[in-house]
């Protein structure tokens, strides 16, 4: 039961081999739209934190961002990330993240139900990163704890990046080194496992008089094959009714690496995003179609200082999910409500 709970909320998790993996999922709306994957997207949305702990910036002090996530069925995910700049010891943020599974119905071995139990996911952080020149360097530490009816298991977990911005063009490189660390106490009747480790590099670049901002992911650089083929999975038939067996690809594994995606600018406050991941479009496809699944849409809208993302991210056919994030700047509020 605990090795399959685990690996239910993965979106993409190379066939679910890897403890807590929830820490792959996308904690905030612009993060989802720009294909769940991007370490290279600077700006002041504090929730990419999560991203890469290399995109802590200046634009992100004082700045808190709540967002949620709806999932099918009873799946809720709640990202808390805010920026402070101590002036004397340099800029930190803090991160929580926490994933509720909802009520789940138990069995006995005998097909007897014992009611339900519950089951959750979380994580706290804390982030900081130094800027020399044209570079950022990040790193963040996490507490990661899964729980299931009781039962606990602990990890620490350590995100580290590097951002260099164009001192002139709108241009950013971005790499990070996600979910390294170590479970130090597994589920119990389970075997101590390894943490969905992955080597991202990207790039974002909005050229000049274009008001589109593009990005290019590439993913799980620590391993080249991580297509998954089911076993199980029937083939097509050949001419003489023999079954053909799926064959892996060199084109089909280097797509997987890559997620894509687009933002239309319109001005500081408005945009519309729209990516594409096709390690989840072929994870997560049914038999016989894919759907819409990789693709996600979304918005951002900014309203007396507040700002507001919304994304549709469709994890296959079958189901979507919806990423809210608000986000302002509250030591700014507060300062205007002191001064009153």
């Amino acid at each position: 039961m605990f090795g399959t709970m685990t690996a239910l909320p993965a979106a993409a998790q190379l066939g679910g081999r890897a403890v807590f993996p929830f820490l792959d999922l996308p904690a905030g709306a612009q993060q989802a739209a720009l294909g769940g994957t991007n370490v290279s997207n600077r700006n002041d949305d504090t929730s990419m934190l999560f991203a890469n702990p290399a995109l802590l910036n200046d634009e992100m002090d004082g700045r808190l961002a709540l967002s949620y996530v709806a999932y099918i069925n009873q799946m809720r995910q709640s990202t808390a990330a805010y920026v402070f700049n101590t002036q004397k010891l340099g800029r930190f943020g803090v991160g929580i993240n926490y994933f509720n599974y909802g009520d789940i119905e138990g069995y006995d071995p005998a097909g007897n139900s014992l009611g339900t139990f519950t089951v959750s996911d979380y994580t706290v952080g804390v982030t900081d990163s130094y800027t020399k020149g044209k570079f950022t360097f990040g790193a963040t530490a996490k507490l990661a704890v899964s729980s299931i009816d009781g039962s606990r298991s602990v990890g620490g977990v350590a995100d580290v990046g590097i951002v260099y911005k164009h001192p002139k063009e709108d241009f950013t490189v971005g790499l990070a080194v996600k979910n390294a660390g170590y479970q130090f106490t597994p589920f119990p009747g389970t075997e101590r496992g390894r943490l969905p480790l992955d080597v991202q590099l990207g790039a974002t670049i909005k050229p000049e008089h274009m008001p589109v901002r593009f990005s290019l992911t590439a993913h799980h650089l620590q391993q080249w094959d991580i297509q998954y083929l089911d076993p199980n999975a029937r083939g097509d038939l050949d001419e003489d009714g023999n079954e053909k067996k799926a064959s892996k690809s060199f084109g089909d594994n280097l797509a997987r690496h890559f997620t894509a995606s687009a933002a239309l600018v319109l001005g500081k406050g408005l945009q519309f995003r729209v990516g594409y991941n096709h390690l989840q479009r072929r994870e997560l496809a049914l038999v016989n179609t894919s759907g819409s699944a990789g693709l996600s849409f979304g918005a951002m809208v900014r309203v007396a200082g507040f700002q507001l993302d919304y994304t549709h991210a469709v994890l296959h056919a079958a189901g979507s999910s919806e990423y809210f994030t608000l986000a302002r700047n509250i030591d700014t509020l507060f300062k205007k409500k002191d001064g009153q």
